[in-house]
């Protein structure tokens, strides 16, 4: 999708005028939702995960009429999934073939970030002021592992679909106008498998995880 965001910049914004065009400035009071599912075995472990961010932005937009607007928004930052990293001990039992069983203890501490967030949207005008919105989005996952069984779950790229309403005003005075809008995004389902499986366990470990993003957004545009 970013070779798309460059195309869509040049060839919209390049030939456009200064009165089509707007640059500016956001920032998001984001919560951010995960669900996921670590599949061991037959074993399978679940977890919910939610926290709120203020995330940066920055943005370009191109008015092709009165009513519609399309928009690139980047956010330069990475943010974290979670506001901690997760910590699980494991305990695997051998037995030899004889009454001594051995016993090994094993920490398995991962998290996750999301970085290059990059958005395509659409902004409708209902009246003079009353927006909606309507935007694909793509971001890329990298986990952070740190597993005792020196297995990795390697990253993603994921994409997905925003939808929002907002308020429109002209600032009337320095800059062009102001929004302030309510945005939810929801990214596609991921799944990852792990490079390693624990001992005695058939099949590598796989994760699958639901992420989505709710954000109450004030924009800027000079």
């Amino acid at each position: 999708m970013k070779k798309i965001v460059t195309i869509l910049f040049f060839t919209l914004f390049m030939g456009a005028s200064h009165a089509e065009m707007s640059f500016g400035v956001s920032g998001a009071l984001t919560e951010i939702k995960a669900s996921g599912t670590e599949t061991e075995g037959g074993e399978k472990n679940s977890r919910d995960i939610s926290h709120a961010a203020l995330i940066p932005s920055v943005f370009a937009e191109y008015a092709i009429t009165d009513r519609i607007t399309l928009g690139v928004d980047y956010i330069p930052l990475s943010a974290d999934v979670s506001n901690k990293t997760y910590t699980r001990n494991d305990v695997e039992t051998s037995v030899t073939g004889t009454s001594t069983t051995a016993a090994t203890s094993r920490k398995q501490q991962a998290s996750a970030e999301l970085s290059d967030h990059v958005s395509v949207y659409a902004d409708v005008m209902v009246n003079d002021n009353l927006f909606v919105k309507l935007g694909a989005v793509e971001v890329d996952l990298t986990t952070d592992d740190n597993l005792a069984t020196g297995s990795k779950y390697g990253d993603a790229t994921l994409n997905g679909y925003m939808l929002g309403i907002g308020i429109k005003r002209e600032t009337g005075t320095f800059g062009k106008f102001m929004k302030i809008e309510f945005v939810h995004t929801d990214y596609d389902d991921v799944s990852l498998t792990s490079t390693v499986a624990r001992t005695g366990v058939t099949g590598n470990n796989k994760i699958e995880a639901d992420l989505d993003t709710t954000a109450f957004k004030l924009s800027y545009a000079f």
